[in-house]
């Protein structure tokens, strides 16, 4: 596998197919994964990928990076997919082969308009299944939602208002408050419907803490990558089009982490290409996945990204742009 496209002070983003670095990946390793694949509806990403495809491939394609993306979870770690309810229909059957069901996160759709001779489609999947009891369950609490006309409350809580914990009321399975696309003017991808950074980004709060490791299959705009950076969650990626994309975007909203040195040592998730023990190649100086291209500084366990030229840029310098050496 090549080294990264881009790093930034929490993760690191390869421009490679998802499954080759899913397959070269140990098990066991992740916290959390977030997905939101192409959904084989014949969408125009803007970059050459054909999304129209017999539906058996694509299901056995699906099925592929499923199991991959169990297969990496830690024991209390959690899978979040999102997908159309015919999709995720389709889904949840391979996730409870691996993983325990928690919730049909509902997220609403705005502006959707009549299928045919069907009901009025008015939400997205996010299924969340975890590896057994979760490690981290944060509960997230929302503001009280008020009218946008008159701002007075909108529902009265069956008169218990006064009750009611300040800090807001409890996340629930149905998340009215978001839609599934960003708004135009957010979006990295002209005329390319991208995940709003809410969706994502409670999934992470919910179930990471600061410093585990967050692991987005589709890149997509890099929405997940904003969250876990913004949270200060590690994270890897893949993205095989648009790599250029999540790079600019990640250079625009976090200046100085894209211009500081991988701050975790991502080569310990990857299996080594000749095999070997790792602590014999600890103790030899190797440190660092031949599949990367990188090494280690040595033994003593600290990383090799830290206090290299970019932690030293002096203030005012423009960050640098890291890109694979092909």
């Amino acid at each position: 596998m090549n080294p990264p496209f881009l790093t930034t002070s929490h993760g690191a983003l390869f421009a490679t197919d998802c499954l080759e670095a899913l397959r070269a990946m140990h098990s066991g390793v992740v916290d959390t994964v977030f997905a939101d694949p192409p959904f084989n509806i014949g969408k125009d990403y803007k970059n050459g990928y054909n999304d129209r495809v017999a539906q058996s491939d694509y299901l056995s394609w699906c099925r592929e990076w499923i199991e991959e993306c169990c297969r990496v979870i830690k024991p209390g770690g959690a899978f979040f997919l999102y997908a159309t309810p015919e999709l995720a229909v389709r889904f949840a059957p391979m996730l409870g082969e691996h993983l325990d069901f928690r919730h049909w996160i509902a997220v609403t759709m705005k502006g959707t308009f009549p299928r045919g001779r069907k009901l009025y489609p008015a939400h997205y999947a996010l299924l969340y299944y975890t590896r057994g009891i979760p490690r981290v369950f944060n509960k997230l609490r929302l503001p009280i939602e008020t009218c946008r006309h008159c701002g007075k409350e909108i529902r009265d809580y069956g008169g218990h208002r006064d009750k009611m914990n300040p800090e807001g009321v409890n996340l629930s399975d149905v998340w009215t408050d978001t839609s599934p696309n960003r708004h135009r003017k957010f979006k990295v991808r002209p005329g390319v419907n991208e995940l709003k950074l809410v969706i994502p980004e409670r999934a992470i709060l919910i179930s990471t803490e600061p410093g585990d490791l967050v692991f987005d299959p589709f890149g997509g705009g890099g929405s997940t990558y904003q969250a876990a950076e913004k949270h200060r969650r590690n994270w890897i990626g893949t993205e095989l089009y648009d790599a250029a994309h999540i790079q600019k975007r990640l250079e625009e909203e976090f200046c100085f982490s894209a211009a500081q040195e991988l701050g975790f040592d991502f080569s310990e998730l990857f299996t080594h290409e000749n095999h070997q023990d790792q602590v014999l190649r600890r103790i030899q100086g190797e440190g660092l996945s031949a599949r990367t291209g990188l090494r280690l500084s040595g033994a003593s366990g600290r990383s090799p990204f830290h206090g290299g030229p970019c932690a030293r840029r002096k203030a005012g310098e423009p960050a640098r742009r890291r890109a694979a050496t092909n």
